[in-house]
């Protein structure tokens, strides 16, 4: 028996020491770096994947040495169960601790996309699907889906106007339609109530503002004309003039080449203010905040047009008499087409 004894101590001691050393071998592996010059790399972790394709694919990529030790590391935590599916930007300067520690957080992968005041649906989806989030078809149709439109409230074909410019940062989880649900929440919260009590105010309905919004903000380039250029519109809109606004016009001709000529604004669309009364049917562009402030508050001011000076300011006139001479003065070398309103 006592033979017994011994052998079993022994074994157990044996045991003891190849485990301590094994810790100690996966301390030191869990602080090193499998290589302190490599780059940043774009990981995607699909959901159910086992710890043993996970290790493979980070030692391939060169994220990690030796993935028995990762996995044997990510075992010993109870990390192996609990990785996250999802895009992450990984490299070997990470230590194999800090890489569990960023898959068992969650930590994916963030893409930034910046939408500008004034961009459409439409630019909004080529940019989307230039980041490679998803694509100009699905952001669109996100866009337009009948039953987002129902719940945002919005009684329009489009949540044109509602995707608020701002920086966003998304990840390769979220769909389209989750983008769409993310701008359009930002717009909630910058259209602050006393915003829709002020349209009220003025006899107008919140997509009226935002219509308005849109052709202000595509107007002009100078943030200082914003409110004089919806002072005009209004004036007209009272005095029942047409708009006659390019930037409508350009949104409702399918595949615009950049050049805006009479045929097309004396072709009827719903967008062509140049042949409709009042605003068109919704916004055409995504307005920022300035421009919305710009069509609830206008400034007071008696001209009824305006024109470019081609360095995106504007002349203002009174009458169509003064009208004419400054088109005369800065837009003389444009053929086949009206003035501007």
């Amino acid at each position: 028996m006592k033979k017994v004894w011994s052998a079993a101590v022994i074994l157990v001691f044996i045991g003891f020491c190849l485990l301590s050393a094994l810790g100690l071998e996966l301390a030191g592996y869990a602080r090193q770096p499998a290589d302190a010059s490599a780059a940043d790399q774009v990981v995607g972790i699909p959901g159910g994947q086992s710890m043993a394709r996970t290790a493979a694919a980070l030692h391939r990529l060169g994220v990690i040495r030796e993935p028995l030790k990762f996995r044997l590391l990510a075992r010993l935590h109870g990390d192996d169960r609990r990785i996250k599916a999802g895009e992450y930007l990984l490299s070997g300067t990470l230590a194999p601790r800090e890489i569990l520690d960023i898959l068992v957080g969650g930590r994916v992968r963030r893409q930034r996309i910046t939408i500008a005041e004034g961009q459409n649906v439409a630019q909004i989806a080529a940019l989307v699907a230039s980041a490679g989030l998803a694509s100009a078809e699905a952001f669109q149709a996100a866009a337009t889906d009948p039953t987002a439109l129902a719940a945002a409230g919005i009684q329009a074909d489009s949540l044109e106007g509602y995707l608020f410019p701002e920086t966003y940062f998304f990840t390769a989880t979220d769909t389209a339609a989750n983008m769409v649900a993310a701008m359009v929440a930002r717009f909630r919260q910058v259209f602050r109530p006393e915003w829709t009590a002020r349209a009220a105010e003025m006899g107008w309905t919140v997509h009226q503002v935002v219509t308005l919004a849109s052709i202000i903000e595509k107007e002009t380039g100078a943030a200082a004309e914003r409110a004089l250029i919806s002072g005009v519109f209004h004036n007209r809109l009272r005095r029942g003039m047409r708009l006659e606004s390019d930037p409508t016009v350009i949104y409702g001709i399918a595949d615009f080449d950049g050049n805006l000529t009479r045929c097309h604004l004396e072709t009827p669309t719903a967008y062509n203010t140049y042949r409709i009364s009042g605003l068109p049917p919704g916004p055409i562009a995504n307005p920022g905040a300035a421009a919305i402030a710009a069509a609830l508050f206008p400034e007071e001011t008696d001209a009824l047009y305006f024109v470019s000076r081609n360095d995106g300011t504007h002349v203002f006139s009174r009458t169509y008499g003064e009208h004419l001479e400054a088109v005369d003065r800065y837009q003389s070398g444009r053929r086949g087409k009206k003035p501007e309103s």
